[in-house]
């Protein structure tokens, strides 16, 4: 038996082959056991730069496929094709732990990156590449998101779907657990009418918070932990009294969230990474360690924004406001939702 190194949407797992006996179909069922990607819909490279692997016949030996002892193989849903079961779960019983902040009735600004890089998730605050600490081998790198309010479903949408531009499927999967679960998400738990903070949520220009996490954790079976980076906070989202074996990291610099994943070197391309690590043993605290040296790095540069202090203008009226607390008042009293920071 001779091993294979599998990164997947779903984290990296080593399979088992015998290289000798086995075919592609092997192959692809293996594949199919850990990552849940039917054998039709595995677009599959392989090596380093990746090369595309064609397993269009099943009976062939997998030594057709040029492969080695050891070679890390990379799969991803090809496009088109039904998600995986593990992405589609249903909402179970759920923790709330809501940020006071998540309740704002409108988006505070964003601070504004080169949109070129942040579309590709590549950090700007470094002239170096993107921000990276060492950890295993590998790096645990800062995946900047474009700010343009949904930072934190396009986040998700990097970390789970590989792709930013699914944030809007994001939002309608926070906005479907709400129409589900009238209990959970009460309107004293949503802090307004449930129906209102629907519409606000699917509203591209409307941020996303704790709530949100709680409810995009619970849906992918992953515990998502937030690291603050002005105070070296970890906020952990995921289901009540429902351990998770995996753990998808976040950035939040008090008004934006990004992404982090795990490469085998600083500037590896997006198919080599790997955004969903282990949440327990030395392995997962290991990570955890280097998320917080990676909020460290980011703390130095001032890469954060205290909401409680920064200043605020009306976008509707132009009335000058100190904070997040003037402006949540100003937005109850006037009903104005517009603000931007200068």
């Amino acid at each position: 038996m001779a091993p294979f190194r599998l990164r997947h949407p779903k984290g990296v797992s080593t399979i088992q082959l015998d290289t000798e006996s086995a075919t592609v179909q092997d192959l692809l069922q293996a594949i199919y056991t850990v990552s849940e990607i039917p054998p039709s819909a595995q677009d599959l490279k392989a090596g380093y730069p990746p090369r595309s692997l064609t397993a269009v016949i099943p009976e062939l030996p997998l030594s057709s496929l040029g492969l080695a002892p050891g070679d890390q193989l990379i799969v991803i849903q090809k496009s088109g094709s039904a998600a995986p079961p593990g992405v589609t779960s249903s909402t179970p019983s759920l923790s709330v732990n809501p940020r006071t902040f998540n309740t704002f009735p409108a988006p505070l600004p964003t601070l504004s990156s080169n949109p070129d890089q942040a579309a590709l998730g590549l950090s700007t605050l470094g002239n170096d590449g993107p921000d990276h600490v060492e950890v295993d081998g590998g790096y645990l790198i800062h995946r900047i998101v474009p700010d343009d309010n949904s930072c934190m479903f396009a986040s998700i949408a990097l970390v789970f779907e590989q792709d930013i531009q699914k944030a809007p499927a994001i939002r309608q999967i926070v906005a479907a657990a709400i129409r589900r679960d009238p209990e959970t998400w009460s309107d004293v738990i949503l802090g307004r009418p449930r129906d209102e903070y629907i519409r606000t949520i699917l509203s591209p220009n409307s941020w996303g918070g704790a709530i949100e996490l709680t409810i995009l954790a619970a849906h992918y079976g992953i515990e998502i932990a937030s690291i603050d980076v002005e105070t070296g906070r970890i906020d952990r989202f995921g289901s009540e009294g429902v351990p998770s074996e995996s753990r998808a990291l976040l950035v939040y610099s008090g008004i934006h969230y990004d992404a982090t994943v795990l490469a085998p070197t600083p500037d590896a391309p997006q198919e080599f990474c790997v955004s969903v690590v282990p949440a327990s043993g030395a392995e997962g605290e290991r990570v955890l360690e280097a998320l917080g040296e990676l909020a460290a790095k980011l703390r130095a540069k001032r890469a954060y924004t205290n909401t409680a202090t920064f200043d605020l203008r009306c976008e509707e009226c132009g009335k000058g406001l100190k904070g997040e607390k003037e402006a949540r008042a100003h937005a109850s009293e006037m009903g104005h939702v517009k603000f931007g920071e200068y």
